[in-house]
């Protein structure tokens, strides 16, 4: 038997309370509200959702900052990139035997099948003094910018786990791909420096100009790299499609042959010749070249004022029988456009790529991560 107030009849109890609470119209949970505790929100059926939030304070959590605001919050992550860029370069070659080794060994093995083929074979190393570190060089400075494009073109379809778990600016994610980019072209200098020094080209205070010019190379491939990596994001066969537009940017910037004395090879046609050295690429890798190389400054056309006899004994003349050699006079032709303007065309292309990348990666910075 069982007490009245024993264990079964407690679950009636309950079952009674509820049935009442029912009945009476209010709420069934436990614990009581007193009267006048129950607001009632009464919304216009007619009002749009938007005026609704707007009504509340409610925003998009996907919301696209102003530009100001943007730009404050990529340099509040300036760390995430710097240690992002770090850790990624630490881990890229881990599967690798050789490791970090493979930073130089690509580029270095680039120059020797562009040096067997181009300059021995193609003879495109005539009338160029020292022609290896000058390949050196065109071939370093340009595979900074080529793997920028590359590694940028995809950085959004391959970060998409990280975009949709975080709220970050995504301009980050592209800027520090470039920064990856960089710490490579810095760790390969010290080998393009040997290969300089083993040629026997001597220090200078003109390897001080390095330094910035490579600045504005990172420059500009951080805004084409935004650009490129919305373009991306969009078109995914863009990634496949880059390489051969690169290669042919490749050609067309003088990394194995010299523009600067394109016009005297017999090249007929000027306006192609200054399109093709106020190029980008071309800009860069010249400003590098005179920077480090004493026999590119000494050969540079421009380097002495204009005497078309003495050019015309460029690169070599025959004398009865015997072949003369006159590799420096090519500093007495015509340049394609005057020396001076060399580092106001690099900053110009900087500034211009940075601002026009910024914002059009900006500009869609609420689509990416919804692919």
């Amino acid at each position: 038997m069982t007490e009245p107030g024993g264990p079964s009849a407690r679950p009636r109890a309950r079952r009674t309370a509820r049935s009442g609470t029912e009945r009476a119209g209010r709420i069934s949970a436990p614990g009581a509200l007193a009267a006048g505790d129950v607001g009632v929100l009464s919304p216009d059926l007619n009002e749009s959702l938007t005026d609704l939030a707007a009504r509340y304070g409610l925003r998009p959590s996907a919301e696209r900052p102003s530009p100001p605001r943007y730009v404050r919050e990529l340099w509040q992550r300036r760390h995430f990139m710097l240690a992002f860029a770090t850790a990624q370069n630490i881990a890229m070659y881990t599967n690798a035997k050789l490791g970090q080794l493979w930073q130089v060994l690509t580029p270095l093995l680039n120059v020797a099948v562009y040096w067997l083929i181009f300059g021995k074979i193609l003879d495109t190393s005539r009338g160029i003094p020292d022609y290896i570190p000058f390949l050196v060089v065109g071939v370093f400075v340009f595979n900074f910018t080529q793997r920028s494009f590359i590694s940028t073109s995809k950085v959004i379809t391959d970060s998409l786990p990280l975009i949709r778990a975080l709220q970050f600016p995504r301009a980050a994610l592209p800027l520090a791909y470039v920064l990856i980019e960089l710490q490579q072209m810095l760790i390969a200098s010290v080998v393009m420096f040997v290969i300089i020094l083993v040629s026997g080209e001597p220090i200078t205070w003109y390897w001080l100009l390095f330094i910035p010019a490579l600045l504005l190379q990172a420059l500009f491939n951080a805004g084409i790299g935004m650009f490129v990596a919305r373009v991306g994001a969009q078109l995914n066969d863009f990634s496949q499609l880059l390489p051969f537009l690169l290669r042919t940017w490749m050609y067309m910037s003088g990394v194995l042959f010299s523009l600067l004395t394109l016009a005297e090879r017999g090249f007929r046609h000027p306006l192609i010749v200054k399109l093709l050295y106020i190029n980008p690429a071309a800009i860069y890798i010249t400003l590098i070249r005179l920077a480090l190389l004493q026999k590119q400054r000494e050969s540079a056309p421009g380097a002495a004022p204009y005497n078309k006899a003495l050019c015309a004994k460029w690169p070599d003349v025959t004398i009865n029988g015997v072949t003369h050699n006159y590799l420096y006079n090519s500093k007495y032709c015509m340049p394609v456009i005057s020396p001076d303007l060399n580092w106001p065309l690099a900053a110009g292309w900087a500034v211009v790529a940075i601002v026009v990348g910024f914002f059009f990666f900006w500009r869609a910075e609420t689509r990416y991560g919804r692919g």
